[in-house]
């Protein structure tokens, strides 16, 4: 959408129903309420949308403004259907830090909140101007108080895990424990909607609402729960164990020869690769295209049709850590990297193995 003190700005295409429900819920509502003309209505009730996005975008800014006061670099905001999020490049360096920057957006809408609040009791009744305001004090006092709740993955939940994190000194027992805690606000909001429905006072239209903002912040909790998860086993991660074996074989050499010999190999998940006569790695198998060339097509197509090309593979030096290799599987996505040392490759990772360290409760599929 465009760049905010050099901070690129994003909208989400559910933004869009967004704005068309606000514009027509809110449209009705003046229409009635102030007696408008339809087309009248309608053009505040996008005024009021313009007024919501433009809250949403500070609230956003607090944060953004505040992670790059420490030294934290953003790489954009994004605004969606039930509000937005600011995406930075690395995580806050310390407790301090992290509470600051979650509070920072709750912070904001308060003030906006505070502002709209006093407009309104400046403004005459019964006005649209009068009904913006009061419309935008609660909509941001709202925002403020709900996202303060401790629990992941709202701003509340980062400042729940900023002090646990001070407090037992593991950042991500602490990303783990507010994650359930999001969990449990998003079954109690729940309930409670479903209790204020059962009375009368929640509308079917209402409830719904409750019932999508309860599955947002339920599956935000759990992604929380996982990250913290995979987090912690960053370094298990480690290239030597990793990294496959190669079996290098001629260029122009039959794929059924060279998978012939492959599966004589004594060593376990064997890679095939492409040499040329001076005995130099130029490509790397591929098992999805090689799975695809039928048994009896193999022995006359050339292991060099369904390789690809060594300078095209992403390369990994040995000696990385576990968080900068998946930082670099996350930088760079492919399905395989060449493990080097100095200008050797000595081996190949598939990131389907990192995948497997990371959550090793999830299904193992057979390796090629």
């Amino acid at each position: 959408m465009g760049h905010v003190l050099g901070i690129p700005v994003f909208v989400n295409g559910s933004m869009l129903l967004l704005a068309v429900l606000v514009t027509y819920v809110y449209g009705n509502y003046v229409r009635n309420g102030l007696d408008l003309p339809g087309p009248v209505a309608y053009l505040v009730g996008f005024g009021f949308v313009i007024c919501l996005l433009g809250s949403v975008l500070l609230h956003e800014l607090g944060h953004a403004l505040t992670a790059r006061r420490f030294g934290i670099g953003v790489r954009g905001i994004t605004l969606e259907l039930l509000g937005g999020w600011t995406e930075m490049d690395r995580d806050a360096p310390t407790p301090r830090v992290d509470a600051l920057v979650s509070l920072a957006g709750p912070a904001v809408s308060l003030v906006l909140g505070g502002l709209a609040t006093a407009a309104t009791f400046a403004l005459p009744d019964r006005t649209t101007a009068g009904q913006i305001a009061f419309q935008l004090a609660a909509s941001n006092i709202l925002v403020a108080l709900f996202n303060v709740l401790p629990g992941l993955p709202l701003d509340g939940g980062r400042a729940l895990r900023a002090g646990l994190w001070a407090l037992i000194k593991d950042r991500n027992r602490a990303t783990e424990a507010a994650g359930w805690s999001g969990r449990v606000l998003a079954f109690a909001t729940g309930m409670v909607a479903l209790w204020f429905y059962q009375l009368g006072t929640l509308t079917l239209f209402g409830m719904l609402f409750v019932l999508l903002v309860v599955f947002t912040l339920w599956q935000g909790a759990g992604q929380s729960i996982r990250l913290a998860r995979m987090t912690r086993r960053f370094p298990l991660v480690k290239l030597r164990e990793l990294a496959r074996p190669l079996l290098t074989v001629p260029a122009g050499t039959p794929l059924g020869e060279a998978q012939r010999r492959r599966s004589e190999d004594p060593r376990p998940n064997v890679v095939l690769a492409v040499s040329d006569s001076a005995g130099n790695l130029t490509a790397l198998v591929d098992p999805v295209a090689a799975e695809r060339v039928p048994v009896d097509r193999r022995p006359w197509v050339a292991v060099d049709s369904v390789s690809r090309s060594r300078d095209a593979v992403p390369a990994l030096p040995l000696d990385l850590s576990g968080e900068q290799v998946v930082r670099a599987l996350q930088a760079h996505p492919a399905a395989q990297y060449v493990v080097i040392s100095g200008e050797d490759v000595v081996g190949v990772l598939r990131v389907g193995d990192v995948a497997q360290v990371l959550e090793p409760r999830r299904p193992i599929k057979q390796r090629k």
